[in-house]
């Protein structure tokens, strides 16, 4: 039997993930990184809010949130009449499918990218939501690429310690973490990658 998944629903916090199938290599170029950002950005960001995002090259994580439903009935087109569960869930589906379809294209591929089923899991806290976007920022490090978040362009650390513009909600992270000189010393700390996934349920 396949994994039960859960629902996506409006106002929860959610960690989501996945990789390419057969960890294949989703994001080649950096041409790749951006489209999908793009994309991300046209299905995601009108029903969901985001918190910490890295892209790896076989895999990515989200940490998010839904928005409330009488926000996501504003931001889409032709949503009224339909599922809100289900709509949530096209969103993603449409995220994924445009990016495979681009990607094959580009590459001359078929088939699937992306395992199916993107991973989800509900966040309760807010000592897990200090946690998982530590864990978030860390990925690039842990897998050899940097020595620090920093030194990394796609993940979402960067935007959290800038001032530029961003559809990030830097505010609400630093509300977690206190501020910004918080946010940073705890990106100073050694990240027990293992340890944090055990604990997160990962």
């Amino acid at each position: 039997m396949g994994q039960v998944l859960i629902p996506l629903e409006p106002e929860g916090y959610y960690h989501i993930y996945n990789r390419g199938i057969n960890s294949c290599i989703l994001f080649r170029e950096t041409c790749n990184f951006e489209y999908f950002l793009k994309l991300y950005r046209k299905y995601i960001d009108p029903v969901a809010e985001t918190y910490a995002w890295v892209l790896m090259r076989n895999h990515f994580h989200f940490f998010l949130k839904i928005r409330e439903e009488k926000v996501i009935f504003a931001n889409l087109e032709g949503f009224h009449g339909l599922n809100v569960l289900k709509r949530i869930n096209q969103q993603f589906s449409n995220l994924f499918n445009a990016y495979t379809k681009a990607y094959n294209k580009r590459y001359k591929r078929t088939g699937s990218l992306f395992e199916h089923g993107f991973r989800r899991k509900r966040i309760e806290n807010s000592e897990h939501f200090k946690t998982l976007i530590r864990y978030i920022h860390h990925n690039p490090v842990y897998h050899g690429i940097c020595d620090h978040p920093v030194d990394y362009s796609w993940c979402s650390y960067l935007s959290c310690i800038s001032e530029k513009p961003t559809r990030l909600n830097r505010k609400v992270v630093m509300d977690w973490f206190d501020d910004m000189d918080s946010f940073k010393q705890m990106h100073e700390q050694k990240v027990e990658v293992k340890k944090m996934e055990t604990w997160l349920g990962i």
